[in-house]
């Protein structure tokens, strides 16, 4: 297969500045959010697999990477303000949207809101359920570490340190390596690139979203991990049912990084999603 190379790019929006992976390629694009805690690097083999076909765009997030990191509530709704920002920037009018876990949940905002960019979307290992009264406390009042990195020995004082410590942290091969993309060596140690007021405020800011899955007309294909820690059997199956174009398939592997814990299995459900 003929490697698909990746140009990396910074767009100042209005609130922060945007870092992107484009493979800036012929064919219709597919713009890709990663996970809470996650980067564009997540999706280096997924625009392996399709960046001969399709233009692939992959940003970091708002909170993530090497984008900005304001202090602000990391509502869905300001992450989906950057994505069309990011866009209308691209002068890009339509996309195939995939999302991986919190970036399922803005890319299911995304689509309600702005279905007219949407051709189709893929929600990857995201439940739409969540708190059904909204958090109304004030910023000032949320705390400002979030609950799964606050007790990290952070910065680590080397390399070996934070392997160790990441390997230990985690239940997988994968998840290790998606928090090792987030890595960085600082004069202080290294840190996490990722904000963990950005990770607190989502996470404390997270909502219920089943109301928006009736008006999602595009095809929707819905992925789940084997073991269903993600999405319930209940939600599987209320999803698909409010969805009125939805397409729903179990994994085999039991990761969340669906996309990358059997990706023979992901693509086969990709490709035949692409064709429909």
């Amino acid at each position: 297969m003929e490697k698909t190379k990746i140009y990396r790019n910074v767009v100042k929006l209005k609130s922060i500045d945007m870092f992107y992976f484009d493979t800036k390629t012929e064919g219709p694009t597919i713009l890709c959010l990663h996970g809470r805690w996650g980067r564009a690097e997540t999706w280096v083999d997924f625009i392996q697999q399709y960046g001969q076909q399709y233009r692939i765009i992959a940003p970091d997030q708002r909170g993530h990477g090497l984008s900005g990191k304001p202090i602000s509530k990391y509502t869905a709704e300001e992450m989906v303000e950057d994505m069309i920002e990011l866009l209308e920037f691209l002068k890009i009018d339509s996309v195939i949207l995939v999302g991986h876990s919190m970036g399922g949940r803005v890319a299911g905002y995304l689509t309600a809101l702005y279905p007219k960019y949407i051709e189709a979307l893929a929600i990857l290992d995201k439940s739409a359920s969540g708190p059904t009264n909204p958090n109304m406390l004030p910023l000032v009042q949320i705390p400002t570490t979030d609950p799964l990195t606050k007790d990290w020995p952070l910065p680590f004082s080397s390399l070996s340190e934070a392997k160790d410590f990441i390997q230990q942290a985690t239940d997988s091969d994968l998840s290790y390596q998606y928090f090792m993309n987030s890595l960085i060596e600082t004069v202080d140690g290294y840190q996490m690139l990722f904000s963990s007021q950005a990770m607190a405020a989502n996470i404390a800011y997270d909502e219920d979203w089943f109301h928006l899955l009736p008006s999602i007309k595009c095809p929707v294909l819905l992925i789940r991990a084997k073991g269903n820690e993600a999405i319930s059997d209940e939600d599987f199956t209320k999803m698909q049912s409010l969805i009125p174009n939805c397409l729903g398939h179990e994994m085999s592997h039991p990761d969340h990084n669906v996309h990358l814990g059997n990706k023979e299995e992901f693509y086969k459900y990709f490709d035949e999603f692409l064709k429909s």
